[in-house]
């Protein structure tokens, strides 16, 4: 009897040692995951920038059609999680702001230059994400609006969890719907070349 409450004990412990495990790689993720599982609402097509038809000239693999072999959102793992976090950070720190003040005539998406500004940032995370292996389908370039009335890029990256923003004007990684912004347009996941008005949230 001794004995088989002994193994019980060492069972529960080794339970509870593998749970705090998880919950010490989960420190930091967005909470609710799985509770309140918003996204983006593609509501119809729209004509994409046309500065992202240039940047498919300049980087045609970029762009390029991509296989769908399981579709919809990723599962947000804690390993995946801290991939976000460091590409947005490293990409903010990495490209010196620098205002584009010709408006649209000067606007050029390049990725990885030395200064730039949210649409490198933006096309630069993107790269990462792509070159660490995540699928194209997840990763979408926004176009917002901010409270200032200047239109500004941003990377979506969609989970199961939701949709969540990476951004040159943070560090922190944030739900689409907390983001301070009005949501224009934004990349269709099965062509990246396609792009869809905003809607509303989805549940």
């Amino acid at each position: 009897m001794k004995k088989a409450w002994r193994i019980f004990a060492l069972s529960v412990a080794a339970l509870l040692a593998g749970e705090n495990c998880v919950q010490a790689g989960l420190l930091g993720m967005p909470m609710g995951l799985g509770a309140a599982i918003r996204h983006i609402k593609f509501d119809g097509p729209s004509l994409p920038p046309m500065a992202h038809n240039q940047f498919c000239v300049r980087y045609a693999d970029e762009c390029r059609p991509r296989k769908m072999f399981r579709g919809g959102p990723i599962a947000l793992t804690p390993e995946k999680w801290m991939q976000l976090q460091e590409v947005n950070r490293s990409v903010n720190r990495s490209i010196r702001p620098e205002r584009n003040e010709l408006g649209l005539a000067g606007e050029t998406w390049v990725i990885n230059p030395d200064r730039g500004d949210c649409n490198d940032y933006a096309v630069s995370k993107r790269h990462e994400l792509l070159e660490r292996g995540w699928p194209a389908r997840v990763l979408l370039l926004g176009e917002v609006v901010t409270q200032t009335d200047e239109h500004h890029l941003v990377l979506v990256v969609r989970t199961k969890g939701g949709d969540y923003v990476l951004d040159n004007m943070t560090a922190q990684i944030r739900s689409w719907a907390h983001v301070p912004y009005r949501w224009v347009r934004i990349q269709m996941p099965s062509n990246s070349r396609l792009w869809a008005n905003v809607g509303g949230r989805s549940v």
